[in-house]
């Protein structure tokens, strides 16, 4: 789901691919060599955001099973004909199990894997699936909406910031749970949307963010990798929220908290399947804040105790079923009835929204 410039891709994809041999294959002395398991990276794994989450997976996957596997990745694949290439080098390689890391992969993986029926493909927050293609994301709209929460009581302006990359249904999906959740606490505020088109360019994100900050955002939400937007709130005096990765690091003052996923048990369970003969293509992946994929970076101290005890009161709602995100009553931001009183959007509306929420200014680019 990640896009970024060419540089480094076939730099990467050399490094990454060295030594690989045929995965499963016997040995000299007759026992199984390791089953081989790659990760296709968009940004670098050193990003601090995206990458750097979905490589924690990596490694925490090959510490739970061993010397059953041996991983790799290739980082800096842009999302062109160069996926395309590296996904059919590392299945001629013999790889097994080959996860895509960004939404963009999505069509060069369904033609590698036409070419490729025995390996096992993985695609994050795609849509498409194949007999040997599953998809798999994270329920990213609960943690925006939780970071909604603690934003709208928090906002003296009443205007909050969202910093999108893409204004695909994944992202505007965010941005309207972001608002969905200030709404439930503060139904004052409003949100300004700023889309850098991209998903990892520090200084295009700050350049963004600081221009929410001039059109008197108070508060920012980014769906982007870099820490950006979090410096320049800690330049500023405002507040920020990150993404995948826990930034407080960046802006001890200005970070509230963050959506973020721990990768490792998906990985873990996937790999097993394909050790174990039990994976099967066709299948769509949500996991959320109940399974542990979904989890909040810590709360800033500075956030009041009232404010948490709401926070953490609708987390452990939306763990255990009884809140969710998207429940009618919801109007559009033209004031047209999306969802009456008790309704949810039919997954296929779901996964392909087009429509900000009322509260969200502007419209949703073409």
């Amino acid at each position: 789901m990640r896009h970024l410039l060419r540089k480094g891709a076939r730099a990467g994809l050399c490094i990454a691919l060295l030594g690989l041999g045929l995965a499963a294959a016997p040995s000299a002395s007759g026992a199984a060599e390791p089953l081989k398991v790659a990760f296709v990276y968009l940004g670098p794994v050193g990003d601090g955001g995206w990458t750097y989450q979905h490589d924690q997976g990596r490694i925490a996957l090959q510490k739970a099973l061993g010397d059953k596997i041996k991983t790799t990745f290739v980082e800096n694949v842009p999302e062109s004909a160069d996926s395309e290439r590296v996904f059919r080098q590392l299945a001629a390689d013999g790889n097994s199990l080959i996860f895509a890391c960004s939404f963009g992969y999505m069509e060069p993986l369904l033609k590698v894997a036409k070419q490729f029926p025995n390996v096992h493909f993985e695609h994050v927050n795609g849509y498409k699936t194949a007999a040997n293609v599953v998809t798999y994301e994270p329920r990213f709209e609960e943690g925006f909406y939780l970071l909604g929460v603690v934003a709208g009581k928090m906002t003296k302006s009443n205007t909050l910031g969202f910093l999108g990359s893409f204004p695909i249904p994944s992202v505007v999906r965010d941005a309207d749970a972001f608002t969905l959740g200030a709404q439930s606490v503060n139904p004052n505020v409003k949100t300004k949307v700023i889309w850098a088109d991209t998903w990892y360019d520090p200084g295009k994100e700050r350049q963004s963010a600081e221009a929410l900050a001039g059109l008197g955002s108070d508060v920012i939400a980014q769906n982007t990798d870099s820490p950006a937007s979090i410096q320049v709130a800690q330049e500023k005096g405002i507040y920020a929220f990150s993404i995948d990765s826990d930034m407080t690091k960046y802006g001890p003052k200005s970070h509230l908290t963050g959506t973020t996923e721990d990768w490792s048990g998906y990985y873990i369970q996937e790999t097993k399947k394909v050790l174990d003969g039990t994976w099967t293509g066709n299948r769509q992946t949500r996991w959320g804040i109940k399974e542990g994929l979904v989890v909040m970076a810590p709360l800033n101290p500075a956030i009041p105790a009232d404010t948490v005890k709401i926070f953490e009161e609708k987390k452990k709602a939306i763990a255990d079923g009884s809140l969710n995100p998207f429940k009618g009553p919801i109007t559009d931001n033209t004031g047209v009835v999306k969802l009456a009183a008790g309704a949810t959007l039919p997954m296929g509306e779901f996964m392909s929204i087009n429509w900000y929420v009322k509260g969200v200014d502007g419209s949703v680019p073409k």
